[in-house]
């Protein structure tokens, strides 16, 4: 699965210098992250059900065949992936909130419903840490750094060196199995916050189009009035 237009929109919308294409595309880019979420929890759901399965075959036998591990192997893959998404999704969103502020005062002058009403640039930033801390924490634990999982080459190497023996193999699961059901918890956080981002986004929307109309409306009716002309005989004079 890729990580589709959400995360590669970052550097666009920083590009835009219509004020319309930017707000439009941050729009539609809304909708497709909230898919793409929900995409991922799903994925990281499987692939947490099926290590759950992994585990329970290793438990009834000496040590997973190379067919097997070879699943094991490419569902942990996927995981990274997983994790990577929602790293660039979370700072595509977080660009997105910067360039609104940036652009326009209007927007920069809401105030958001996040605690301690922080901003949700930061906010996504601080999800992104945390994410990072807990996955580098679980890898800790079956002695792995969180290098090791930084790409695939990495990830796979890690994964050789522990399919050796059946602990090794254990422990790799137990670590995909945990870090699988935090993606899940983490990606409905998320998706929590894509969605308030989108709603604030919409409610400006709304208040700027509602302003732009009844300044429309006062400039038609000011270009638009009736000019009195001056009667017969009387002369124009300024009255002070």
């Amino acid at each position: 699965m890729q990580a589709g237009t959400a995360t590669g929109a970052a550097t666009e919308w920083t590009q835009l210098a219509n004020n319309a294409q930017l707000v439009d595309l941050m729009k539609s880019s809304g909708i497709q992250v909230d898919n793409q979420l929900t995409q991922i929890s799903q994925l990281a759901e499987q692939i947490q059900n099926q290590l759950k399965i992994y585990e329970n075959m290793l438990q009834n036998t000496a040590q997973l065949s190379d067919h097997v591990w070879g699943q094991v192997e490419s569902d942990l893959n996927q995981l990274r992936s997983i994790v990577d998404q929602g790293q660039g999704i979370a700072f595509s969103m977080g660009n997105a909130d910067d360039v609104l502020q940036q652009r326009f005062q209007s927007y920069a002058d809401l105030k958001t419903n996040l605690p301690d009403n922080a901003t949700f640039s930061s906010t996504y930033q601080s999800w992104s840490n945390t994410n990072r801390d807990t996955i580098a924490s679980s890898l800790k634990a079956a002695s792995l750094t969180a290098d090791q999982f930084d790409s695939e080459e990495d990830t796979m190497s890690s994964l050789r060196s522990m399919s050796e023996t059946a602990d090794g193999q254990m422990k790799a699961l137990q670590v995909g199995h945990e870090i699988a059901a935090q993606q899940v918890a983490q990606m409905q956080k998320l998706r929590g916050l894509v969605s308030q981002q989108m709603t604030m986004m919409g409610t400006w929307l709304q208040t700027e189009q509602t302003d732009k109309d009844l300044a429309q409306a006062r400039r038609e009716k000011f270009f638009n009035a009736e000019v009195k002309s001056v009667p017969e005989g009387q002369k124009m004079e300024p009255r002070w």
